[in-house]
Formats: C-alpha cells, sequence, structure tokens
C-alpha cells in the first residue's frame, strides 16, 4: 500500500458522504435515516473521546451502581448510555430506545418522536476498561409503523432490522456499518473528526483459522461444543488446528486464591506462577477480528447458563444482521440467530457466529446430537 500516497488524498469518502450516497439511491427517501444514523455517529465521537481520555478525567472505576443485568456500573458505562439516550432522542427520529443499561425500554415524547426503533449496548466489555482492552458500542435500528409505539414494536425478529453497527474503540477508532446491503467498515481521523471509509464492502472469509470462545467454561459445555472445539485443536482430518484467540498471562497463585488477576508479558516460567488462557471477551473486538480475518466466534449456553449469556436484542441481532450481511453466519444452536422472536427485554441467547464453513460444522454437530 502507498501510505504517501493514501496521506495526499482529497476525495475522502467520509460516514456522512457515503450515507447521503446511499440515501440518494431512494428518491422517495426524507433523510430521516440519515439524521439519526448521523446522531448515533455523534454518539460514537463523544465516547471515543471520553474512553481515549478516561484515566485522566478520573472516568475509570466503579460508578457505585449496577444496570438491570446485575453487573456493577463503570463510570463510563453510565456517560456513555446518558450520551446516546440524549443524542438519539435530540435527532427527533427515534420513538423506542432500548439499552441495556436500562431495565426498561425508553419511549420518546411526542413532540420529538420519530419513527425509529434504536437498540443497543452503549458500551460492551466495559469489565475492560481498566485495562487498556478495545471496548465499544452495539447498535441496531428497527423502523416502527405509523402507530403509537408500544413494547411489542420492540420484540421483532433480527432478520426485520433496518441496519445495525459497531463502534470499536481501541488502537483506533473504528465503526462497521450495515443498512442491508453490505458491510462497510469507517476509520476515525482524528485530525479530521470525520469517520473515513476504510474497508469497503467487508467479506467474512468463507472458512478461517481461528476461534473464540472462553474456555474457562469447558467443563459446563453441552456435547456439541465441546466436540467442536476438541476438532478445532486437534483435527481428525490432517489439516492444521484453528487458533484460539487468547490474551496470555501469568496469574498468582494467592492472587488467584483473593480472586485478584494480574496479566503480566510475556511469560516468566515459576512454580508459583499459573498459566492464564483465554479470550478477550469482548463482542466487539472479537466479532470485529472474526469478521475480518474469518473463523467462528462462541457463546454456547453451558450449565450455568442454559439460555446463554449474550443479550438477544441489542448483542446478539446487530452482530448477527452484520455477520449474514458479510456473508457469514448466525446460528443459536437451534436456529438462525435472525429469525428468533424475543419474548422479554433483555432476553439472552447462546451464540455461534462467523465465516459460512465453520458455522455450518457447529451446525452439524447439533443436528447430529438432536438424532
Amino acid at each position: 500500500m502507498d501510505h504517501s500516497a493514501d496521506a495526499q488524498r482529497t476525495d475522502l469518502m467520509t460516514i456522512t458522504r457515503f450515507v447521503l450516497n446511499e440515501q440518494s439511491k431512494h428518491p422517495e427517501s426524507r433523510g430521516d435515516f440519515t439524521i439519526l444514523l448521523n446522531h448515533i455517529v455523534l454518539g460514537c465521537k463523544f465516547v471515543c473521546s471520553a474512553v481515549s481520555k478516561a484515566g485522566l478525567a478520573k472516568l475509570i472505576g466503579l460508578a457505585g451502581e449496577t444496570n438491570v443485568q446485575g453487573e456493577e456500573q463503570k463510570k463510563l458505562d453510565v456517560l456513555s448510555n446518558d450520551v446516546f439516550i440524549k443524542a438519539l432522542i435530540s435527532s427527533g427520529r427515534t420513538c423506542i430506545l432500548v439499552s441495556e443499561e436500562d431495565e426498561e425500554a425508553t419511549f420518546v415524547e411526542p413532540s420529538k418522536r420519530g419513527k425509529y426503533c434504536v437498540v443497543f449496548d452503549p458500551l460492551d466489555g466495559s469489565s475492560n476498561i481498566d485495562c487498556g482492552v478495545s471496548i465499544g458500542t452495539i447498535f441496531g435500528i428497527y423502523l416502527v409503523n405509523d402507530h403509537e409505539p408500544t413494547i411489542e414494536d420492540v420484540m421483532q425478529p433480527g432478520k426485520n432490522m433496518l441496519a445495525a453497527g459497531y463502534c470499536m474503540y481501541g488502537s483506533s477508532c473504528t465503526l462497521v456499518l450495515s443498512t442491508g446491503t453490505g458491510v462497510n467498515g469507517f476509520t476515525l481521523d482524528p485530525s479530521l473528526g470525520e469517520f473515513i471509509l476504510t474497508h469497503p464492502d467487508i467479506k467474512i472469509p468463507k472458512k478461517g483459522k481461528i476461534y473464540s470462545v472462553n474456555e474457562g467454561n469447558a467443563k459446563n459445555w453441552d456435547a456439541p461444543t465441546a466436540k467442536y472445539v476438541e476438532k478445532c485443536k486437534f483435527p481428525k482430518d490432517g489439516s492444521s488446528p484453528k487458533s484460539l484467540d487468547i490474551l496470555e498471562g501469568i496469574v498468582d497463585s494467592q492472587s488467584l486464591k483473593r480472586g485478584l488477576i494480574c496479566l503480566i508479558f510475556p511469560l516468566i516460567p515459576s512454580s508459583s506462577l499459573l498459566v492464564l488462557r483465554t479470550a478477550t471477551m469482548n463482542m466487539v473486538a472479537d466479532v470485529h477480528r472474526t469478521l475480518l480475518y474469518g473463523g467462528i466466534f462462541l457463546y454456547p449456553a453451558d450449565k450455568k447458563s442454559p439460555n446463554g449469556k449474550l443479550r438477544v436484542l441489542y448483542e446478539v441481532f446487530p452482530m448477527s444482521f452484520l455477520l449474514e450481511q458479510a456473508g457469514g453466519q448466525a446460528f443459536t444452536g437451534k436456529q438462525r440467530a435472525l429469525d428468533l422472536v424475543p419474548k422479554k427485554l433483555h432476553e439472552r441467547s447462546p451464540i455461534f457466529l462467523g465465516s459460512y464453513d465453520d458455522v455450518e460444522e457447529i451446525k452439524a454437530l447439533y443436528a447430529a446430537e438432536e438424532k
């Protein structure tokens, strides 16, 4: 790649320009959807700025509250939720908002009401804030028909989504978006304050070499998941084993007993230390890598969580929508993920998503288990 030539480019495709180009393909469009996306982008920029200076601004640490999931809220959780709620309401294009942080859906007052429902996780992976691992925002958008909005308007299958995306805050700020016609990735240029198209028309490889799963739960997995991971590590067809996307570190055995885990790099042999191998288990970071390089992301049901852990509306559906738009698949262990019809606002589900062929393998194992 000619980086010097890229530095001199003047014809930049910003996300605003991209969305306006898409809007022009629909002469009947009034621009409401474009305005809504612009407010989501604004929220992402704000959160990106807050994340980048979290340590300096004393935004790291607990806020002293728990969310509806029973999880301790970080200060950035609370800030991010407020930012997106206000940005979405002020757009004048939303009628219902569903956030991971709020027990009940937010119904926008009639004077500011529009025709879209937005479901979102304002800061996924927030438990990683203090240690600098990538975190992100996940969102999905539904259209609500012309009537007084009710909670039933939210309980739609994921296949009815108009758009979905995520914004990852890491070494760079990357926003990945699909409006139902493919997947595109944009990177924030801090000098311009604009998201620039850097990953046009993303297509996930049909088969990958990486799998992402929390092996700390291996003893509680069902048989199909255990067989699949075993096959990844020890293939019987002579092929190379898949790589587990991991953080490698060292855990002091006394700290482990106290529930304190310190990651130390690189690995140093010592009889008093235990090697810890785990996936980041930050859905945004793991799915982003899977989308670009192929492979599979697994968060199965297990004995401790028979209904799975990830939330259907604002985690499973948006990510499944993106993966399918990129040519991959998403499966719950029983059905296509986007066909699931949620019955509760914060319903959970198992999920297997990634490259088409890799998900086919896990589907075959579940089908064999049912026979």
